[in-house]
């Protein structure tokens, strides 16, 4: 009857979301009296997950299961959940996760609330607090059905470490059933830099910028900050940056804790798909852009005179500081 999270890795690391995951289903375990079981796919170092709550994971290493496949994954995790009576499965709000868990949920009759920014209100029923409305409001949502997935939003929960040791066990689930089968073509990955999925800030250009050529201080200051690059629907349109860089309601959701608009008007599209970040900052030259209305705090002026300022005072405290 534990508690079951699903732990995202890539090329064998956790990503930051599954310590997340694994801290709110420590706190849901706690509020049911039971325990945490992960689930963790091709992933190494099992073992972490239990500084976040986990008592025992599942450890699958399968060939078969390599590539992301949102049906074969939600299979395994179906078998796992079987496995361990688990009436509570909880994931995170990436976009695989999002993918696979209407599947997973269609699978074993489940009610999904998606979303999910707060721990639960209380666990008979389960009440939990979502988004909702693009984030401009939120819904307390009961889950009535016997078997409850939680979608938990990103740097909504946070991590917390908990004392638990966290014992390994092997996991092969049946994956004969179905067309299973992916064929990989390409796959184009950003390499040592920050992903927008697992950053606690964002730094975002738009067209203000006025072209790729200017793109060097946005890139300098995510570096100082530690931060993810991102840009505006028009920016990646024009060919500016890749469309993986594309944030706002048409493109990658953003639940950063700092969220860094340079030279972004503010259309409602892209608005609404930061508006999950905690803390906006806008950088325009234009007083009535839509996003100084949304923004926690807005700077009037040139991003090109700015920018280059904002980057080395940064520069000089982190000197001050180290």
């Amino acid at each position: 009857m534990s508690v079951l999270v699903y732990t995202e890795s890539e090329n064998g690391k956790f990503k930051k979301n599954a310590f997340e995951v694994a801290s709110y289903a420590h706190e849901v375990a706690n509020q049911m009296g039971t325990t945490v079981t992960a689930i963790s796919v091709n992933a190494e170092d099992n073992e972490s997950l239990g500084a976040y709550g986990v008592s025992k994971v599942l450890s699958v290493s399968d060939d078969k299961l390599k590539t992301f496949n949102a049906k074969a994954y939600a299979h395994a995790i179906a078998q796992a959940a079987t496995k361990e009576g688990s009436q509570v499965i909880i994931v995170s709000s990436s976009t695989d996760s999002k993918f696979l868990a209407p599947i997973l949920a269609a699978k074993l009759e489940a009610g999904y609330a998606p979303n999910v920014v707060a721990a639960p209100e209380g666990t008979n029923p389960l009440t939990v607090k979502r988004t909702a409305f693009s984030n401009k409001g939120f819904a307390h949502t009961r889950i009535n059905t016997d078997v409850k997935i939680i979608g938990v939003s990103n740097n909504a929960f946070g991590t917390h470490e908990n004392d638990a040791t966290a014992a390994v066990e092997t996991f092969a689930p049946s994956l004969e059933d179905g067309n299973f089968n992916v064929r990989s073509v390409e796959i184009d990955k950003a390499v040592g830099t920050v992903t927008i999925a697992d950053a606690d800030i964002v730094v975002s250009g738009g067209r203000g910028l006025k072209g790729p050529e200017n793109w060097g201080m946005v890139e300098e200051l995510a570096e100082v900050l530690g931060a993810a690059t991102a840009c505006s629907k028009p920016v990646s349109d024009m060919g500016w940056r890749p469309h993986g860089e594309h944030v706002g309601q048409t493109g990658k959701p953003v639940a950063s804790n700092l969220y860094i608009a340079i030279g972004i008007s503010g259309a409602i599209q892209h608005l609404a798909g930061v508006s999950a970040s905690k803390v906006k900052v806008v950088i325009n030259t234009d007083p009535e852009a839509p996003f100084f209305k949304a923004a926690d705090y807005g700077i009037v002026g040139d991003a090109f005179e700015v920018v280059p300022q904002l980057t080395e005072k940064l520069k000089e405290f982190k000197a001050q500081n180290s």
